[in-house]
């Protein structure tokens, strides 16, 4: 698969909730990274870490909203094995049929058609809010998950 045709893959296999099947599109040794997570970003390296992601978040995503890509616009880069994806995750919460629209992009390695780097850059703030779940998402934030940094 391309990189383009992998990330389709994922993308509206995130959204269908598909998410035992998500890790086979990773290879096993991998670098994923969430750069702007409000707790810090802490990068999934295999695709065992990257199954446990999608096996907590997945599920508590899935069960609060409903969503699709949509908007979606892919970048060839002059690294064949490089695009960089801008789309939106488009949905509804069905609890109060409250609509919602969240602005993402990723940055997708992929070799012999599988993901081995990404950066996701996803808006968490509008996620939370589409959720429900702002209140979490600022305690989370206001409590550091990593490493202290030396001043």
């Amino acid at each position: 698969m391309t990189p383009a045709e992998v990330f389709l893959r994922l993308v509206h296999g995130v959204a269908a909730g598909d998410y035992a099947a998500l890790p086979d599109l990773y290879a096993e040794q991998i670098d994923v990274r969430h750069p702007m997570a409000p707790g810090g970003d802490h990068p999934l390296l295999s695709r065992d870490a990257l199954r446990e992601h999608f096996s907590g978040t997945g599920p508590a995503v899935a069960q609060t909203i409903e969503f699709r890509p949509d908007n979606i616009r892919i970048h060839q880069t002059a690294d064949p094995e490089v695009i960089v994806a801008e789309f939106e995750y488009a949905g509804v919460r069905p609890a109060d049929g409250a609509t919602f629209r969240v602005p993402c992009v990723f940055v997708l390695r992929v070799r012999d058609g599988l993901i081995v780097e990404s950066r996701d850059y996803v808006d968490h703030v509008a996620m939370a809010r589409a959720r429900g779940t702002l209140d979490q998402l600022f305690d989370s934030a206001r409590e550091p998950r990593g490493p202290a940094v030396a001043s």
